[in-house]
């Protein structure tokens, strides 16, 4: 069959479509006036929130100052502070680096009686002179110590000259008369009077340690010392000769070695003390001197002429 054409059918579509559109139309319209009308709304709650978050931190703020203020006010409040108890005038001289020592009236037994403050009546040492005296002590203890060692080695090398050498006092020089030779034989002669540029005094006679020494004369000690200065440990001795006033001296023995003391009289030849090498020395030897009036001579020249 041959499609029959209903112009009625098209005529009923058409309106249905429009009515369509004009309801999607009427749906967005709504739609738009509902958001314009709410978006005021969204606004205002935005602004609120903002406004009530500072707010919100305020009020922590404020909650945790007051919790902390709960606890800590409560706290300090209990800590007790030590009172201050009165100082004596000991005490704040010591914080001020200074010692205070006040002689009272008390102390002197009359308790009545006012105590004397003034400028005479008490010593105040200040930091300056609390380390002066503390240099002071040191250097002392220093000197002490060294005193103490430089005994204790003269008296180790005493005891071991003791020990080492023994002396026979019943010994006298070879000879007759009235001046002998300080040393018995065995002996070699170093420097002579004036030697040295004119600065010896004496005569050296080098023998070995422990060699007997003998008086050259007979008279009276005038010195018997462990230490005559550059000498170290000599014997000076005083005789008449002829006449004559002689002084012979004996220099550079072993520690301990004296035989004899100041004040004592010997013979011609006595034994006196035995050859070392103390004082300013570098070799067992005799510094032999003599001396007529006050005058040194040669020593060596003077016992040759004289020695019986």
């Amino acid at each position: 069959m041959a499609e029959e054409n209903h112009p009625h059918d098209d005529h009923v579509a058409v309106p249905a479509s429009r009515r369509d559109r004009a309801r999607q139309m009427a749906t967005r319209a709504k739609n738009s006036v509902a958001r314009r009308a709410t978006a005021p709304a969204a606004r205002a709650r935005d602004a609120a929130s903002a406004t009530r978050r500072p707010l919100r931190n305020l009020v922590i703020f404020s909650m945790v100052g007051g919790l902390v203020a709960t606890v800590g006010l409560p706290a300090y409040g209990a800590i007790t502070l030590p009172s201050e108890e009165p100082q004596t005038l000991q005490q704040v001289a010591e914080q001020d680096a200074q010692s205070l020592v006040i002689a009272s009236a008390a102390d002197a037994g009359d308790a009545e009686e006012p105590v004397d403050l003034g400028r005479e009546s008490y010593s105040a040492t200040t930091a300056e002179e609390i380390e002066e005296k503390k240099a002071e002590e040191a250097a002392a203890e220093a000197a002490a110590e060294r005193a103490r060692l430089a005994a204790a080695s003269a008296s180790a090398e005493q005891e071991s000259s003791q020990s080492s050498y023994s002396v026979d006092l019943s010994m006298v020089a070879p000879g007759s008369g009235a001046v002998r030779y300080p040393l018995a034989g065995g002996y070699t002669v170093g420097d002579g009077f004036l030697a040295r540029g004119g600065s010896h005094m004496g005569v050296d006679l080098l023998a070995p340690a422990g060699t007997p020494i003998y008086a050259a004369a007979g008279g009276v000690v005038r010195m018997s010392q462990e230490s005559l200065g550059g000498y170290g440990v000599a014997v000076v001795i005083d005789h008449v000769i002829n006449g004559q006033s002689v002084t012979t001296t004996y220099g550079h023995m072993i520690y301990g070695s004296r035989q004899v003391v100041a004040g004592q009289t010997v013979a011609p030849g006595q034994v006196i003390g035995l050859v070392g090498t103390t004082g300013r020395s570098t070799a067992n030897h005799l510094h032999f001197e003599v001396a007529i009036g006050g005058s040194n001579v040669d020593p060596w020249a003077w016992v040759q002429q004289n020695a019986g």
